[in-house]
């Protein structure tokens, strides 16, 4: 049997330590939200309870996470869903070369290269000349848009690049309508693209900091109500927001999964009846 060379052990050692360094922190926070009522910041816990948690949806001395919690929500989910459907549309329509064609396509990558605060700032400014009061759900929408539209047709339009137009036109040989073929070949095709363009859309919104910093008007989203409380929240409170922020992510991750297999097992089932 042959050794495993010297190198492999340190490559696997530097492996470990890179796990360790990209997960440690998150498990740890974990671990600490779930101190008991007298419980503080750092080891060791003093008990174990949900106590904490159980704060996070009341009122806190120096500002409220609950509300600042569900406003990310609800701009996460907004911007998810226009990500996705404007990504998906644009990448129809490239398809096909039209004029402005190239123009288009670079405006919509500019606004990755500005810097995001620049964004924030700038349409900040333009809602204060309009005399329209920024905010989350409006001002904030459309820059956090800037931010998570390029990526979705980024992405869109390498799926679009290798997809085979074939299979569209052995469906319509075959006497399916436009509809069959978008319902039952295209749209199958394409809908693990869309559900990763939805992903990225959510999390991209979720903790967006920079471009809703000027955008968001009176009320706060979550990240900007965490900035805030860094300095002035010295209890565990911050960790159990953490662990939460976590447990949507990854529940948003499942659901996906679970959502894709169903839609993917659905146009057998009609199929065969």
């Amino acid at each position: 049997m042959n050794k495993r060379p010297r190198s492999f052990y340190l490559l696997a050692a530097f492996f470990a330590l890179f796990v360790l360094f990209l997960y440690g922190p998150t498990l740890t926070i974990a671990l600490l939200s779930f101190q008991g009522p007298g419980g503080g910041l750092t080891f060791p816990m003093r008990g174990l309870s949900w106590h904490w948690f159980g704060q996070l949806f009341e009122a806190q001395a120096v500002g409220n996470f609950g509300t600042s919690l569900r406003r990310s929500l609800i701009l996460g989910l907004a911007v998810m869903v226009c990500t996705v459907v404007f990504s998906f549309l644009a990448g129809l329509a490239f398809r096909k070369r039209f004029a402005g064609q190239s123009v288009i396509f670079y405006l919509t990558l500019t606004s990755l290269i500005i810097p995001s605060i620049l964004i924030s700032l700038g349409i900040g400014l333009m809602f204060d000349r309009l005399e329209i009061e920024p905010a989350w759900y409006s001002s904030g929408f459309g820059s956090h848009l800037t931010w998570t539209l390029p990526f979705g047709l980024l992405i869109m339009f390498a799926v679009f690049n290798r997809f085979n137009p074939s299979y569209e036109m052995a469906s319509v040989d075959l006497g399916a309508s436009h509809w069959q073929t978008f319902r039952y070949i295209l749209l199958p095709l394409l809908a693990p693209s869309l559900m990763g363009i939805g992903l990225f859309g959510f999390t991209l919104s979720y903790d967006e900091f920079a471009r809703t910093l000027m955008t968001s008007g009176s009320f706060n989203t979550l990240p900007l109500e965490l900035f805030a409380m860094t300095t002035n929240v010295t209890s565990p409170v911050l960790y159990a927001l953490g662990t939460l922020t976590t447990a949507i992510s990854l529940s948003v991750i499942a659901l996906t999964l679970i959502a894709l297999r169903l839609f993917r097992r659905k146009p057998g089932r009609d199929a065969d009846k």
